[in-house]
């Protein structure tokens, strides 16, 4: 072993280029497929633990007290198929006004729970303490982090003439309620419903939880039980925003990964191929066939390791920030990503470098059999009438004759051309589908911005924000935005926080009135609010209620409810909010009035002018210039060009390989055509056009395969609905440019060995011979 040792280091020392590109194929492959992985493995796991640890509520529900009462509900936690229960607890609704905890005023679902342990959905207090008398509340701070002890102490006044002070804040990953009371205080809030809260012994799929509380509910009277909140739509919730970026990223992994294996499969076989001679020298030196072949994985294996440990290094310091970007503003509690598995740096170590060896596996057997003399002689061209046919067909033609010798050389070598073939073809289908994203993205950052024209966002001061309130009124407000110079449209707002029936958590409404001329781009399903009682929603709040366009809700606030239809789908929307026109907000609060306006200035208006004029009219506004950019375009652009680039390196760096070893294995046919008078020039076309051929055919299969998975992506993005027009976004511009991406990374990859076999003079070629 110390023979094959020193063999395999004198190797390794003696081919620094080849040793540098396997290393540098096998750092890019690891960081690509690790990313990916990394991205796969947290996009449940944090949820699932944090869930288990808090003994999440697989179902909460809500029952109408006036029609079961509290003995026929504790039954309900001895039937088959309950794991454990808890409840009931009385549950009331309470009022809150705009700014109360920064909130949007509303309503806010309080229940009455003694303890915030037990059996199921075990709350975890961040701050202060648990209500334990009358006249104390603990509200469930959903927003990432501790609100700190300052807002210990915040009262609310509830409309029936109590006062609440807020002693704690806590997180329940159940989100079994919006605020917590003792029972005592519960009882004179005059609760009209009671919750139940149930873990089943099966819980993986909705037909399963269905069974579960169907079997937990029956015997209790008809219609009593009001609503229900399953925690499958929490899980959904949790990773709505994670959802939108798997696709891709799970595309991108997997041509990571195919690029890599056929790549790191080209460069190490076309090593070990290369290498005969060295293997011939080898065995008449007295090594064994098991030591040639020993020497040949050694010498592979040392810059695969190498290049998978820094591209491990570099995944795990790349995908923090990356996690951090998908993972925020997600609702989970205390829930978080943590970093990269284990298990995926584990698979990366092992993975990569056993992909090596067995790439190397083959050919190094193969050549493990050939005698010492064959061994010699072999490798240095290719065997005798290989590609000659097609050879001398092109040489028949009237084209240059560098070009038709050019042609002729991938047919030499038709093992190898096809590997690089493939890996052209992967790396136009990256090129094809990263355009594809990035101009369906900018298509949709542009919706509502069409004319060009800046957005200015006027903000209303008052008790919600710390401001002094202004003097205007709202519909003067409106005027008087719409008469200053450059305003072409004006939208009020107001935000409330809602009541629906059948789900414990409020939902925020937005309501609006003025230019809804923006609505024609934003709607993917049915048409735009026009009239009371119609709302539209994104996506998000539609799948994680059940819901969609037609589809009947209630909503309440204030006291007072509203039955509203849903009439369109929104491209992208809030997962917790929906819209609604201003005529509905008059039905549920008449009083209300709008507390932000949304600016439509002309092309070519000074937006910063505009917000300095809507300051002067009442010290009561503040208007900004809204960011005309998109953090989540700029995030998907951002990881499709980082791939992109990943993969197309890789794939030229696989390019560079076989043209380096085409040139080594011919440079007694390139010496023999100096001799006879070929230019430096003329070798630099002839190589390069050697791999032009293999780049336009590798376009002409990647682009199709780039359109369909463009389209496989955009049409599974959970959290966005894209419109048919901004997926087509294939012309025929584009079409070419990504023909001539498959020539380019030919070319690219073809060039630095071109170049250095034009370099050779026909004196170190024979001598070599």
């Amino acid at each position: 072993m110390s023979a094959v040792w020193r063999a395999s280091r004198a190797a390794v020392k003696r081919r620094r280029l080849q040793t540098f590109v396997i290393g540098l194929v096998v750092f890019c492959s690891t960081t690509t497929v690790l990313l990916a992985l990394a991205l796969l493995g947290v996009a449940s796991g944090p949820f699932e633990k944090a869930y288990a640890e808090q003994r999440g509520a697989h179902a909460v529900a809500t029952f109408d007290t006036a029609k079961v009462s509290p003995e026929q509900l504790a039954r309900t936690a001895r039937q088959p198929g309950v794991e454990s229960a808890a409840g009931p607890f009385g549950q009331a609704v309470v009022d809150i006004p705009k700014g109360w905890l920064w909130m949007a005023g509303g309503t806010l679902t309080v229940v009455g729970r003694a303890d915030p342990a037990g059996p199921v959905d075990r709350i975890e207090l961040l701050e202060g303490r648990w209500a334990t008398a009358p006249g104390e509340l603990v509200v469930n701070w959903s927003v990432q982090g501790s609100p700190g002890p300052d807002l210990l102490g915040t009262r609310l006044e509830t409309p029936a003439g109590a006062t609440l002070t807020v002693v704690g804040f806590a997180t329940s990953m159940s989100k079994s309620a919006s605020a917590w009371v003792s029972p005592e205080q519960m009882a004179a809030l005059h609760p009209s419903a009671a919750q139940m809260l149930y873990r089943f012994t099966k819980s993986s799929t909705q037909a399963q939880l269905g069974a579960g509380l169907a079997g937990a509910t029956a015997g209790l009277p008809a219609e009593s039980l009001t609503g229900v909140q399953d925690y499958l739509v929490l899980k959904q919730a949790f990773s709505a925003l994670v959802d939108s970026y798997l696709p891709f990223m799970t595309l991108f992994g997997v041509l990571g990964l195919l690029v890599s294996t056929l790549i790191v499969g080209n460069v190490v076989s076309g090593a070990v191929v290369s290498g005969y001679r060295h293997i011939g020298v080898l065995k008449a030196l007295g090594f064994t066939p098991n030591q040639v072949v020993a020497v040949y994985l050694t010498m592979l294996s040392v810059p695969a390791v190498v290049g998978c440990v820094l591209g491990t290094l570099a995944g795990n310091a790349l995908a923090g920030p990356i996690l951090k970007v998908v993972f925020t503003g997600i609702d989970v509690g205390r829930a978080s990503v943590g970093g990269i598995s284990p298990w995926v740096s584990v698979a990366s170590l092992a993975g990569m470098p056993a992909l090596v060896v067995l790439a190397a596996l083959v050919p190094a057997l193969r050549a493990r059999r050939l005698p010492a003399a064959q061994a010699i002689s072999a490798g240095g061209a290719p065997r005798a009438g290989r590609g000659l046919h097609v050879q001398r067909m092109l040489g028949a033609t009237r084209l240059p004759r560098p070009v038709s010798l050019g042609l002729g050389q991938p047919f030499a070598r038709p093992a190898r051309t096809l590997l690089t073939l493939a890996a052209i073809v992967l790396g136009v289908t990256t090129v094809t589908l990263s355009t594809g994203l990035t101009s369906t993205l900018v298509a949709f950052g542009n919706v509502g911005k069409e004319d060009g024209g800046a957005r200015i966002q006027v903000e209303a001061g008052g008790p919600g924000n710390g401001r002094t309130a202004p003097l205007l009124g709202d519909r003067e407000i409106e005027e008087r935005l719409r008469s200053l110079p450059g305003a072409v449209g004006v939208r009020a707002r107001a935000l409330a926080q809602a009541g629906m029936t059948g789900q414990s958590q409020p939902v925020f409404a937005d309501f609006y009135r003025g230019d809804d001329s923006s609505y024609s781009h934003l709607i993917v399903k049915g048409r735009a609010p026009v009239a009371a009682g119609e709302v539209v929603a994104g996506p998000s709040f539609l799948t994680q209620r059940a819901l969609k366009v037609g589809d009947r809700v209630v909503l309440e606030l204030n006291g007072r409810q509203v039955s509203v239809t849903v009439v369109g789908q929104l491209i992208e929307g809030n997962a917790r909010a929906l819209e609604g026109t201003w005529q509905t907000l008059a039905q549920l609060a008449p009083q209300a009035h709008a507390t932000e306006y949304a600016v439509r200035l002309a092309p070519g208006a000074d937006a910063r002018a505009y917000a300095e004029a809507v300051r002067a009219i009442d010290p009561g506004l503040s208007a900004s210039v809204l960011d005309p950019g998109n953090a989540g375009t700029a995030t998907v652009i951002t990881f499709s060009t980082v791939f992109t680039i990943l993969l197309t390196l890789v794939a030229s760096l696989g390019v560079f390989n076989t043209v380096l070893l085409n040139t080594r294995e011919r440079r007694r046919d390139l010496g023999m055509l100096k001799s006879i008078g070929m230019t430096p020039r003329q070798v630099v076309l002839m190589t390069v056009t050697s791999v032009t051929g293999l780049g336009a055919v590798g376009g002409l299969l990647g682009i199709p395969l780039g359109i369909v998975a463009h389209r496989l992506v955009v049409d599974h993005v959970g959290v966005v609905d894209f419109p048919e027009y901004m997926k087509d976004v294939w012309h025929a511009p584009q079409l070419a440019a990504m023909l001539l991406a498959g020539v380019a990374i030919a070319v690219l990859g073809a060039l630095v060995p071109a170049r250095s076999a034009a370099r050779m003079t026909i004196a170190s070629v024979l001598h070599t011979e």
